[in-house]
């Protein structure tokens, strides 16, 4: 049976992580910078230096710019008012990115003011925000200044970590017990549509082997765009895994899809999705019991 309104997580629930999140985060941070040298923060392996100015599949270099950061109601209800910091740039290439503008163009925004940024979002939070979340983009990209930031929000504050579950064990281990909720898109259900629709190889085993790291220790939200002609190429293979290997998880199933960005350069997405998909997709959630939240 579906539960399609469970009761949110609880946000003041702790993860697995030692007390002094703060000063953790900026011991991974500076870690996390000097692997910029040879970067292998994402699932690509470029390898390349980007403190010399070297891109890789990103096309990011070493410091984050950001396009967006505001408190939103948009999230999953166990998350909202959060207050979101949007990092520009990503390692994948979805054709139907909604922020693809800024998605793709790691220099699109404004420099990141850590101190000042950090400023709001408690500023926010004392405002009745009750998270931070940390997204892009991909903020993997950027996991230096991510973590710096993360050093300089309270250890009280809830934060989450919004991701395309495309990263590697390195950046794995400098996240490990820095953010309280992880939010994971589970985008494809195969490793053709993948490749198609986002320019990624051997998307399945990368972005499986992420989300049961994540739910070991964390508290894992996984989210699923549903789109137009992708119920059963898509949607009913992460249904079937999740049911399989991650039976507890929190699903959020987002049946908004606007063909957005460069979305009508493929036929089938040149459209939203129907009344009738969306509600298959549903009976195909039952099907599997998932524990879909809004």
């Amino acid at each position: 049976m579906i539960a399609a309104a469970l009761a949110p997580p609880s946000v003041h629930r702790r993860t697995q992580r030692a007390p002094g999140r703060a000063a953790l985060a900026a011991r991974r941070a500076e870690a996390a910078r000097a692997s910029l040298a040879c970067c292998h923060l994402c699932a690509h392996h470029c390898g390349v230096n980007r403190l010399a100015g070297i891109a890789g599949e990103c096309h990011a270099g070493a410091a984050a710019r950001v396009f967006s950061a505001q408190t939103e109601v948009s999230d999953e209800l166990a998350l909202s008012p959060t207050f979101a910091i949007a990092l520009s740039g990503c390692d994948l290439r979805c054709a139907f990115c909604i922020t693809g503008r800024e998605s793709w163009n790691a220099r699109a925004g404004e420099p990141l003011d850590v101190p000042a940024l950090a400023a709001r979002a408690t500023a926010a939070l004392a405002a009745g925000a009750r998270t931070v979340m940390i997204l892009g983009g991909e903020p993997t990209v950027f996991l230096p200044d991510a973590l710096d930031l993360a050093a300089h929000i309270s250890d009280s504050a809830v934060l989450v970590w919004k991701t395309n579950a495309h990263a590697s064990a390195e950046a794995r281990a400098l996240l490990e017990g820095v953010f309280d909720i992880w939010v994971a898109d589970y985008k494809f259900g195969n490793d053709v549509c993948a490749a198609r629709l986002a320019r990624v190889p051997a998307y399945s085993a990368i972005v499986r082997e992420n989300l049961l790291w994540a739910a070991r220790d964390h508290e894992l939200i996984i989210r699923h765009l549903l789109m137009p002609g992708h119920l059963d190429c898509c949607w009913q293979p992460v249904a079937a895994w999740i049911a399989q290997n991650l039976p507890a998880a929190r699903v959020s199933l987002r049946e908004g899809f606007w063909p957005a960005w460069q979305a009508r350069t493929h036929p089938e997405l040149n459209r939203s999705c129907t009344p009738a998909e969306a509600a298959r997709a549903r009976e195909i959630a039952a099907d599997f019991s998932l524990q879909l939240i809004p």
